[in-house]
């Protein structure tokens, strides 16, 4: 059966000329969309071992300069030949299907790969090449970063916490068997950490292979809503209720605050919606940085039932007011 050319440029989106920065990004980024844990549809997992086939050699110096040398001309899905002179070794085989095979003598491959890898690159089966080198050991392989969110408290993101996380992951035992079990992770919140913030857990994501470290486990904060502040990056706000007596003629009134009560002054005529800064009194920043602000918006809020005396007074202002609000 004829062997067909691979296009392991082609298959990680990337260039020829691609640094092993790009090649790498691109790799984590299809193999997350791909890996047959997270995508379920039937060609996710030949997909993914398109991927991990094509990183295999791009990742590996030795192994793209090898690849490279067979020139840029190829297509994708041509029946594959090296070119005379490409420094390839063929070692022919009476009555083999396709005429020839090709083995070299400094790579090992990868078990499960395809043919044409295996043209290239060998059989990771054979201890030996046919010329009596020794075969290079697969590679160890990094395992996959894993990303989860996880709900905190207002007052943890402002004061930090630690805190602890289970969830339950499915991993084969040394037999190949797959095995349910609950992890637990513990984590500290860092003080003044905001709605988006990622805390990387080393060594807490997927599994390595061939002997590979594991890889990180990233948790996104998200901020629970308070019944009170809205979080605003590293500002905070609140609405504060006045009376309209304090709204006209002014007044010293507490302000609520992650820490406490803070007095603030008001002027007279303030009007509804006017925001009082409170400078320093939001979220903590990086070291160094200091903290975010507290904006109060004012809100006037009219009595709903009014005692007879109250009644009274209303009505007297009414009448002695020349305050019209509809009029320009």
């Amino acid at each position: 059966m004829p062997i067909k050319f691979r296009d392991y440029y082609e298959t990680l989106g990337v260039s020829r000329n691609a640094s092993e920065d790009d090649i790498k990004k691109a790799f984590r980024k299809l193999a997350r969309k791909y890996h047959p844990d997270v995508n379920k549809t039937p060609e996710a997992e030949s997909r993914f071992k398109e991927l991990n086939e094509a990183y295999e050699v791009l990742s590996d110096p030795e192994r793209r300069k090898k690849y490279n040398a067979l020139g840029a001309n190829w297509k994708n899905g041509q029946e594959f030949r090296p070119p005379p002179n490409s420094g390839f070794r063929q070692d022919f085989r009476a009555g083999g299907p396709a005429g020839a095979t090709y083995s070299f003598d400094d790579f090992g491959g990868g078990f499960g790969f395809s043919d044409f890898f295996e043209s290239l690159f060998g059989n990771a089966n054979f201890s030996q090449s046919r010329s009596g080198g020794r075969a290079r050991p697969p590679r160890p392989v990094r395992g996959q970063d894993h990303e989860a969110e996880t709900e905190i408290s207002l007052e943890e993101a402002c004061r930090g916490a630690a805190k602890s996380l289970s969830f339950q992951v499915q991993e084969e035992d040394s037999q190949g068997r797959l095995k349910k079990f609950v992890k637990k992770l513990d984590f500290k919140i860092p003080s003044g950490a905001t709605d988006g913030t990622r805390i990387r857990l080393s060594g807490q994501g997927g599994p390595g292979s061939n002997n590979g470290p594991a890889g990180d486990l990233y948790l996104r904060l998200r901020i629970h809503p308070h019944p009170r502040f809205r979080v605003r990056e590293h500002d905070l706000e609140e609405d504060l209720p006045i009376t309209p007596w304090e709204a006209a003629l002014g007044a010293e009134i507490p302000v609520p605050t992650l820490d406490g009560n803070s007095t603030v002054r008001i002027k007279p005529g303030t009007q509804s919606g006017q925001k009082i800064r409170l400078k320093g009194k939001g979220l903590p920043k990086k070291a160094g940085e200091g903290s975010g602000d507290l904006y109060a918006i004012l809100q006037i809020v009219v009595p709903k039932e009014l005692s007879p005396r109250e009644k009274t007074l209303f009505e007297e202002l009414s009448r002695v007011s020349r305050f019209n609000p509809r009029q320009k």
